[in-house]
């Protein structure tokens, strides 16, 4: 049975640490890097609920993620992606990374101070919810410049919004940017795909 830390810091927020869920029930081996350790299978997460009321209003995920990446750069780190999901729970998942990769100690940096600032400029409209703050795994996703330039020669797929020489999935090798398109090499040949027609983009794992 997994073991959990809960600790009371105020009304309505609680901070938990333990094993992070989808390892535990998917019954695979984890997808994420944390501290460079593939068996630290921790994340960090906060359950805050609304003292006094609320007031409905439409969530503001990019003022979120202003503010993520404000305590982000004040610790060393940056943010890869902000998630803002509604099921039986709602979760705001906040992905932090940094080139010597990321420590439960550095989330726990991160959660401490971003549910502060969430809490004080009430950015997050309505009942109780989860912030996570984890490592943004192996397969991370790709949405920024720098990014498909720090992970040029790593393998990734790519699907584009248009065609691109008549087909929209790409699978091959990084190769940069270049004048705002990335450069992908499938197949012995680089295809230049611009940044703005980029739908989504992510590393592949290898093994």
């Amino acid at each position: 049975m997994p073991t959990f830390c809960s600790l009371l810091l105020k009304h309505g927020v609680t901070i938990l640490a333990g094993p992070r869920p989808d390892a535990l029930l998917s019954g695979r081996e984890p997808t994420f890097l944390l501290g460079g350790d593939w068996n630290a299978n921790f994340w960090f997460r906060w359950e805050i609920a609304p003292v006094g009321g609320y007031r409905k209003r439409e969530m503001e995920i990019e003022r979120i993620r202003e503010a993520a990446e404000r305590v982000a750069r004040s610790v060393g780190m940056e943010v890869v992606d902000v998630e803002w999901k509604v099921g039986k729970e709602r979760f705001l998942r906040v992905y932090i990374d940094k080139p010597e990769g990321i420590s439960h100690r550095d989330c726990e940096t991160v959660s401490n101070q971003l549910s502060v600032i969430l809490d004080v400029e009430d950015l997050v409209p309505g009942p109780h919810y989860i912030l996570e703050v984890s490592s943004p795994g192996l397969d991370r996703k790709l949405t920024k410049p720098a990014e498909f330039e720090r992970f040029a020669g790593r393998l990734a797929r790519i699907t584009t919004v248009e065609p691109v020489d008549h087909q929209k999935f790409f699978e091959g090798r990084l190769a940069g940017v270049a004048d705002g398109k990335v450069q992908i090499e499938v197949k012995g040949r680089v295809i230049a795909l611009p940044m703005e027609g980029i739908r989504k983009a992510n590393l592949v794992v290898e093994f």
